[in-house]
This record gives C-alpha cells, structure tokens and sequence, in this order.
C-alpha cells in the first residue's frame, strides 16, 4: 500500500466548502433566532456622560439593548499566555462595566432585534454623549513614557536578552550598520468577517464562534460571565480565515452571550467589516533600532536589536521582533530589548508570524546593508555566519537544512546572473532588482488529544477539538489517521471545532500539525493496538499468538509484515467479537527532546523586483521560497500554505498601512478599497521548494509547521531586491512609490 502521507490530496472539506454545504460560525440555522449589532464609541479617549436608548428601544422589531446601566457583572480575566491552562487569553478590560472610553471603536452596548436591519436601524437612534479628551495616538509624542513589559513574550520567548561583552564585540567590529527601520500598523483582513451565535437552554451557554481556539473561547467566556466551565460549550466547524486575529476570545462573542440571555432566545451577531480593525486586534506598528558589527572578512561580532511598539491602555502586547537576532547568525555578542508605548487604540495580537516577520524585516534588512558595506555577496555573508549550533543555548539543531536553502534557491533563481551593483540591471525602461532574505521560525508543540473509533463496517470516525482555518486541517488529520490505520481516505471521517472533543491547542503558531497530529497517529495507534489485541488472543483468528511488531496494517487489514497472506480485516474482527464499534483516545505531549534540542524551520527567500523607471510603479516579478520544514504531510495544502504565505508578504512590503486620524484615533481606511491587500495582477511567478529533510527528534510525525515559515523573510527579500534595482534603501513599511522615486 502506498503511503498517504506527503501525497498531494485534495481537501476531503472542499466539495462542501464549493458548493456551500460548508456551516461557518453565522450559517448555523436555529429556531427563532434574533439579531445583535454591536454600539461603539465615536470618541478615542474620556467618558460617556449620557446615553439615550428610548428610541431605539421603540423602533420596530427591537427586543432589547444592553449598555453600561443594565448590563450584567462581569468579571475581569487575566492577559495570560497561549498553552498555559486554566489561564484564559482574552481582553483584560470588561465590557460594558464602567463609563471611560480608551479607543475610537470600543464596545458601548449591543442592539437586539427580530432582523438585522431592525437592529441595524435602531442602533442609529441611540444617542450618546461624551466628556472627550485629548487621546494618545502616536507613540513619538510620548516616548518618554516608554516601558519595560514583562521579561517573557505570549510564547515564552525573552524580551530582553544579553549575551557576550558587547563593548569587546564593537571594539572587534571594522564595519557597522546603524540603522532604524520601522513598520506599519497591518489588520489581517480575513475573508469572513467574524461571527458567533450564542444560544442558552437553562445555565448552559452553547457558542458557535470563528475562532482559532475554541478551548481558549470557552475558557475566557466561563471566567468572565462567572459561569461553570462544563456549561460552556465553544463550536467552530469552519472559519473564513483569521491569521492570527481569532487566537482570543473578544469582546463581541461575550456580548452575543450577553445579548442572547437578555433576550432569552439564541442571538446571532456579525462584525461588520470596519467593526473588524477596532474590535480583533491588529499587528501593532514598530520602530526598531539595529546595530551591527562585523569584522572585514565578513564575521559578525556584535548585534543590538531594540523594538519599540504601541499598546493598549489596559493590555501590554509585544510584537516580539529580536527572537530570530537571537539565534539566526553566529554571533558571540548580542542584546535585545522591547520598550512598549500606551496610546489609545484597543489591544494589538498576533498577525502570521508575529514578532518574526517584522523583526526579520529588520535584520535581514541590515545584512543586506552590512554586505554590501562589504562588498560581499548576500548569500556568502549569510554563509560566513552560519550558526551550527544554537548560538544562544549551545544545543545541537533538530535538523537544519538552511544551507542547502541558500544553494538549491541560488542555483533555480538564477543568482549567479545577478549584478552586484546597485541600480545596474535594466530592460528597457524597467530597472530589476534581485533581493535574498533568510526565514526562521520556531517549531512549537503543546499537549493535545483526539479520538478515534472503529465500527463494524470498517469505517473509522476521528475527533479532536482543534480549529480549521482553512489550511487543511480537516484533509492532513484524516491522512495521518488512514495511514496509521491502514485505511482508505474514504473511510476515516475526521471532525474537529468542539469542546465537547477531546482536548486541543490553539491553531497558530504553526503547531497544530506537530500538536494535534501527534495525537491522532497516537490514538490510531491505540485503536489498531485494541484491534489487534483482540486478534491475539482470539482462537479463531490467524493471528492468534503472533507478536505484536510482527504485523501491519494495510488495505483495511491486520496482517504479517513477511507474509501479507495471514490476516484479516477490523471488520472481521469487531464482528467475531460481537462489537459494532471501538474507540481509543489518545494524548501527546512534548517531553526531554526540547531540552536536549533546538527545533526550528528555516528557509531561503528569494524575490525578483521589477520597477518602473518614470513612475516608481514596483511589481514583484519572481519569487522563490526554499524551505526545511521537516516532513510535509500533504504536497498540495502546504504549497497553498507557502504560496499564501508569500503574498501576504508581498502585502506586507508594498501595500498593506492601516492608517489613523490621530486628532480622532478612528481608523480612515477601514475597508478593501482602502487598506490595500494583494490581488492576482499584483502577484508574479511565484515557487517553492521543499528540501527533503528528517527530523526524528522534534515529534513523533517528524513535522514542523509551515504556516508561519513561508511569511518571514519576504518582505526583507523585497526590500533588499528594490535597493538592488535602485539604489535607494527603504527601511520603512510599505513601499511605496514616492520613496523610490
């Protein structure tokens, strides 16, 4: 039987997801379902001194508004991390508690109606008056307030670090770069609004939400409505898409709770588009300092890397930019900080790759200047500082495959034809610039669980709380458990997005596979132990007494591994044993392997820039990403994975601002026709490479995780590629024409 795993399989979820059999968080049909919109504030900073619900309580169709004067005590939870159970991750600050407004956008009070429009309609008759003040919303008016966060980001990773003399390392250096670059504020924009419907039978809450964590939700919705956490249960079959904004639970699927027990009927409520910039979080601008220092032969001897960036007035989120200055180059010398800047603007989150995107935009950026500062070749500074080690713990590398990046990328890019001077490749009126970049990502992995069960038709159903947010999730889980059973895609049915399910992490951070995937195969291996068992000590059976190592499962059978002839299928089995069904369940969970390893996904980026030589007008062209991201489950989902990872880079470098008026801290480009994403005529010939890598010491499926990987470095690569073909070094994002021009 050929191997399931790594084959290019269609998504077993897309028949449903095209012909819209697909339920997302605001398909689910329920009886006698009402209608939420949700009041926010038109002021960025002060109080509400009078609010006037008494038209809008009598428009047509209304049920019921909830504001601060009736709303329910609700209770505070904590800005916990992500892993770390029972802490929930949420907003620290309770909705609808008090009077003071600390952004432009913040949730006041929620309208419930029959319709959508009635609710739509009533909410503009609710009146609301303000004490406003000056709000803070550029953080360079205020640096001198500036701060320390904690010492740990959301993933554990140190904020702030040292290691070596630095005042030797400078004294070392024949070269410096000494450079600031900074990047813009970026929503993530996912397909689907955000949705959830909530309905109450009794004390129980049932929430059907789009979320990346639906543990996390049912968490943060027990702590806060003060509830049981039993009678909290958290559905999300499908999400249109999220990139990191559906981590948390906020405040709109609490309101919807609210709303729905107000109203004493299920209540479903839809963001609208604009609702999405102030109420899910965003990446956070960054302003980050770097120095370099480098002998003449091209060995760095020292990095500094400090990161400065806003956050909420009652929440500190840090965009973690300096974990891959940490580890990425061999450098004895190297220290990093984060200072964040209260302004008023509600609480930043995780973007794809959050921290190292941005941060690489940084560092690979300045190795650019630094080689040419060189007049070395990028790639050969990369290689000259090469880390075979984790230079920051001493340990050996899981596996590493970054070198061979560089060569196979260099040898299919073409890299060799590149001029080395600036501003010297042109056709015709078109300049062409050729940029590198490295990307490194950690490999993360927390404990999960899953479910599978057997009946007596050989049909096998798979069950494990993790979210899908359309990377595939549903089709590789379903792989893994065929071929660890033996079975046909056909036959294994596998369902997810439900806290009634066996345990699971968040899906972000590129650890679901690695996380959730471990657990399936462990319980299909449990499940074909139980199976198995049976047949051992069953007299009947022809594997009655064989050892357990000496048989395989194959073509929905138990049979010798040297002699396929003795055997028989599950459902022989389960029928002899008078069973119409079986179940195990399983749980994995990462052990010593992560002290005695450093786990990463490395790659090279490779990016071709054409830009116009009159108008400044910059397309990218060509672009090329090599990775080692251990074993890949499924060719086809993670080249989607890899291909989409690389034009929300191509947003990130040249499109995507999210821009505010900062006398009134609103956001002025709330929409697709002003915030900027990439469409198919912005987008070039785009490639990727899998370099062939095992790694037996990261988790029992030997994966990685890619979803993150494929983002960073992009934006550095382009950057680097338009200095190539200009000449003009751009260290602010995005890039636009007038800074080339």
């Amino acid at each position: 039987m050929s191997s399931i795993i790594g084959q290019p399989i269609s998504r077993v979820d897309g028949v449903l997801k095209v012909t819209g059999g697909a339920r997302y968080s605001s398909d689910i049909p329920l009886a006698n379902l009402a209608h939420a919109v949700v009041l926010h504030s038109t002021i960025a900073k002060g109080r509400i001194t009078q609010i006037n619900t008494t038209a809008a309580e009598q428009a047509p169709g209304v049920l019921g508004i909830v504001t601060h004067l009736n709303a329910p005590k609700l209770h505070s939870i904590s800005f916990a991390q992500p892993g770390q159970p029972p802490s929930a991750v949420g907003r620290s600050l309770p909705i609808l508690q008090d009077l003071v407004i600390h952004f432009s956008g913040q949730q006041i009070g929620v309208v419930i109606a029959e319709t959508l429009e009635q609710a739509e309609y009533a909410a503009t008759l609710v009146q609301v008056t303000y004490a406003e003040e000056s709000p803070i919303t550029n953080l360079h008016t205020v640096l001198e307030q500036a701060f320390y966060p904690d010492k740990t980001d959301a993933l554990g990773q140190p904020l702030e670090t040292k290691r070596g003399d630095l005042e030797t390392g400078w004294a070392a250096a024949d070269v410096q770069i000494d450079q600031s670059y900074t990047t813009s504020t970026n929503n993530h924009n996912p397909l689907a609004p955000f949705a959830s419907i909530a309905v109450w039978e009794g004390e129980k809450l049932t929430v059907y939400d789009a979320s990346q964590w639906v543990q996390n939700v049912r968490l943060v919705l027990a702590a806060t409505l003060g509830i049981a956490i039993s009678n909290v249960r958290v559905v999300s079959q499908f999400v249109g898409g999220a990139f990191g904004c559906g981590l948390r639970a906020w405040p709109h699927v609490t309101l919807a709770a609210i709303a729905a027990r107000h109203v004493h009927r299920a209540v479903k409520l839809v963001l609208t588009r604009q609702q999405m910039y102030t109420f899910v979080g965003y990446r956070p601008q960054t302003v980050q300092h770097l120095r370099l220092g480098a002998t003449r032969d091209g060995k760095l001897t020292a990095i500094v890397h400090d990161n400065l960036s806003p956050t909420s007035p009652f929440d500190e989120f840090v965009e973690s930019t300096t974990n891959n200055s940490r580890v990425l180059y061999a450098c004895p010398n190297v220290a990093t900080t984060h200072r964040l800047v209260r302004v008023n603007a509600g609480t930043p989150t995780y973007m794809r790759a959050p921290g190292e995107s941005v941060g690489t935009f940084a560092l690979e950026s300045a190795m650019d200047e630094l080689a040419y500062a060189l007049e070395l070749d990028p790639i050969e500074l990369r290689l000259r500082n090469y880390a075979e080690t984790n230079p920051e713990t001493g340990l050996p590398w899981s596996s590493k495959s970054l070198r061979q990046c560089y060569q196979i990328g260099a040898e299919r890019f073409g890299w060799s034809n590149r001029d080395q001077k600036p501003h010297s490749m042109r056709r015709g009126n078109t300049l062409i610039g050729l940029g590198v970049a490295s990307a490194m990502y950690p490999v993360y992995r927390l404990p999960a669980s899953a479910m599978a069960r057997i009946a007596v038709d050989g049909s096998v159903l798979v069950q494990s709380s993790v979210t899908d947010i359309s990377p595939g999730t549903y089709t590789v889980m379903t792989q893994v458990a065929a071929e660890t059973l033996g079975l046909p895609i056909s036959q294994v049915r596998f369902e997810l997005g439900d806290t009634d399910m066996p345990e699971a992490p968040l899906q972000g951070g590129s650890m679901a596979m690695a996380s959730v995937g471990s657990a399936v195969q462990a319980a299909a291996l449990a499940l074909r132990g139980k199976i198995l068992g049976l047949a051992i000590a069953d007299e009947h059976s022809p594997l009655q007494g064989v050892n357990k190592e000496d048989v395989i499962a194959m073509e929905g059978r138990l049979c010798l591994q040297h002699d396929h002839s003795i055997g028989e299928t599950y459902s022989e089995i389960l029928m002899r044993n008078q069973m119409t069904q079986l179940e195990a369940q399983s749980s994995s969970m990462p052990g010593e392997e992560r002290q005695q390893y450093s786990m990463y996904s490395f790659g090279a980026q490779f990016a071709q820039v054409h830009i116009d030589i009159d108008l400044g007008m910059m397309r990218v062209a060509r672009f090329l990403g090599v990775y080692g991201a251990g074993r890949i489950i499924n060719a086809k989902t993670a080249r989607s994975q890899m291909i989409g990872g690389i034009i929300g880079g191509v947003g990130q470098a040249l499109e995507e601002e999210t821009v505010m008026d900062e006398t009134n801290g609103r956001i002025i480009n709330a929409n697709f026709g002003e915030y900027h994403v990439p469409v198919q005529a912005d987008i070039g010939k785009l490639e990727h490479i899998f370099v062939d890598e095992h790694d037996p010491h990261v988790n029992p499926l030997g994966v990685k995780g890619i979803g993150e990987l494929g983002l960073v470095g992009v934006a550095a690569a382009i950057a680097n590629a338009v200095y190539h073909a200009t000449g003009k070094r751009v260290r602010n994002l995005p890039i636009t024409l007038d800074k080339v021009l």
